[in-house]
């Protein structure tokens, strides 16, 4: 209503004795020259101050305040200038809006409809000063339609011809920006390569050729402190980035096609097709796959000081496998207070072996079997079980992978480690189930007789 009040009262006045403020708006799609003294934001701005000069018997006055936007393109309306403009214009600071071109304020025939409702709802007149026309009228309007359409049909065509632009250079192998992958530097507008970046690519492609696991492969290279681009830690997602971009072959991929580039290649063509044979399979193919290659005897038994179960991990060195249990401090990063960090798998698994073998030795750990057997096997005896019990000590070795986990997580409850050792904590009810197994050969063997 003050609004409407206002132009009211001001339609009464003379020309000459009403005041239009006039805001000048300017643009400019690329940041290109603008860090000159003299810039096409000053030409556009010095073209539409001298029109309002001109128009001063009219009223028109220049508001002081600037609306410039530089290297924003006008398919947008988020624009810092024009968003700070739009403010004014509805808090009642604006009456004119003056571009040099209607293409600087927009390139969209919709993103111009929507400025052109703001400015008539705050009785805002829009005048371009090389296409003059009033948006009040019809044909004004008629001819802003028009010049919008032709303006957004220029819009289509330049970023048609950006894009076929673009597709020539890929096909010739040239680099056309973007962000640089690890183990390149831009010099000249080229890729070159940076040999230490270089370096940690291609160990991220060696370990997970080795280990044929991402999780594994995020592990080595953080616990070797082999850093992103970025400076960042390696996670699977920047991993899994890193592998699968061809820039590292020495070519360019452009919308699946491929072309050899101008850069020299950092990974060997070898290397690449092993990583990627590995890539192809299912993960969790994969997975299983680790795991049946590396048994972990005590997965899941095994906790370190800090109460948190120790992760089975492994590596390759020269074609041998090496085991190990690591904790949970040293995955996450935390390794500073953890006072066990890893042990080889091997000698612990072999040293609970020893150590339970040890046990079923015992005279009081036989005596509990037995009595705990006794409730499901009231015929086994006492040497029953302990003949049971010595029974399995021999054929240990000769058993399968398998059978040994399975007699193991029968036998063990939990392993917790210390720097003082390993505490064994033994299952009695699967020591008892064990001797009924082992022991029913003999008696059965004993009724048959």
């Amino acid at each position: 209503m003050r609004r409407k009040a206002t132009a009211a009262a001001e339609a009464v006045l003379p020309a000459a004795a009403r005041k239009l403020r006039c805001a000048v708006y300017t643009r400019k799609s690329t940041e290109e020259g603008l860090e000159k003294e003299f810039n096409s934001l000053d030409a556009q701005r010095d073209a539409c101050e001298a029109f309002i000069a001109s128009q001063r018997a009219e009223g028109w006055v220049l508001v002081p305040d600037h609306y410039d936007d530089g290297g924003i393109s006008g398919g947008t309306l988020e624009r810092p200038a024009l968003q700070r403009l739009l403010r004014d214009i509805e808090a009642d600071r604006v009456d004119v809006v003056v571009v040099y071109k209607i293409d600087r304020l927009s390139r969209s025939l919709m993103h111009f409809a929507k400025l052109v409702e703001v400015f008539d709802a705050n009785d805002v007149t829009f005048v371009s000063v090389t296409q003059s026309f009033n948006t009040t009228t019809s044909m004004g309007r008629l001819t802003l339609n028009i010049l919008l359409s032709f303006a957004q049909f220029e819009r289509e065509v330049i970023g048609e011809r950006v894009r076929d632009k673009i597709a020539a250079s890929k096909a010739r192998g040239m680099w056309m920006g973007g962000s640089v992958p690890l183990g390149y530097e831009v010099r000249d507008r080229k890729l070159a390569v940076n040999e230490e970046e270089a370096a940690r690519a291609r160990r991220a492609f060696e370990l997970f050729a080795e280990t044929g696991s991402g999780v594994e492969t995020v592990r080595r290279l953080r616990a070797e402190g082999v850093l992103t681009k970025t400076g960042r830690p390696f996670d699977k997602g920047a991993l899994y980035r890193l592998l699968n971009n061809r820039t590292y072959l020495g070519e360019v991929a452009h919308k699946g096609k491929v072309y050899p580039g101008e850069h020299r290649p950092i990974v060997p063509r070898e290397l690449w097709d092993r990583v990627h044979a590995i890539l192809r399979e299912s993960p969790r193919v994969r997975a299983n796959r680790n795991r049946r290659q590396t048994p972990a005897l005590l997965r899941g038994l095994i906790f370190g000081p800090d109460g948190r179960a120790m992760s089975p991990t492994h590596t390759r060195r020269r074609g041998r496998l090496y085991r190990y249990y690591i904790s949970q401090a040293v995955l996450k990063g935390e390794a500073e207070d953890c006072p066990v960090r890893r042990l080889p798998a091997a000698e612990i698994e072999a040293a609970v072996v020893d150590q339970v073998r040890a046990l079923l030795r015992q005279p009081e750990v036989v005596v509990g079997t037995w009595r705990a057997a006794r409730a499901e096997a009231p015929d086994l005896t006492e040497a029953e079980t302990l003949a049971a019990l010595e029974r399995l000590d021999p054929l240990w070795d000769e058993l399968f992978p398998a059978e040994q986990t399975r007699i193991v997580r029968l036998l063990v409850e939990r392993v917790e480690i210390s720097p003082a050792g390993a505490d064994i904590r033994l299952r009695l009810e699967g020591l008892a189930s064990l001797a009924r197994d082992l022991g029913g050969i003999g008696t059965e063997t004993r009724r048959a007789a």
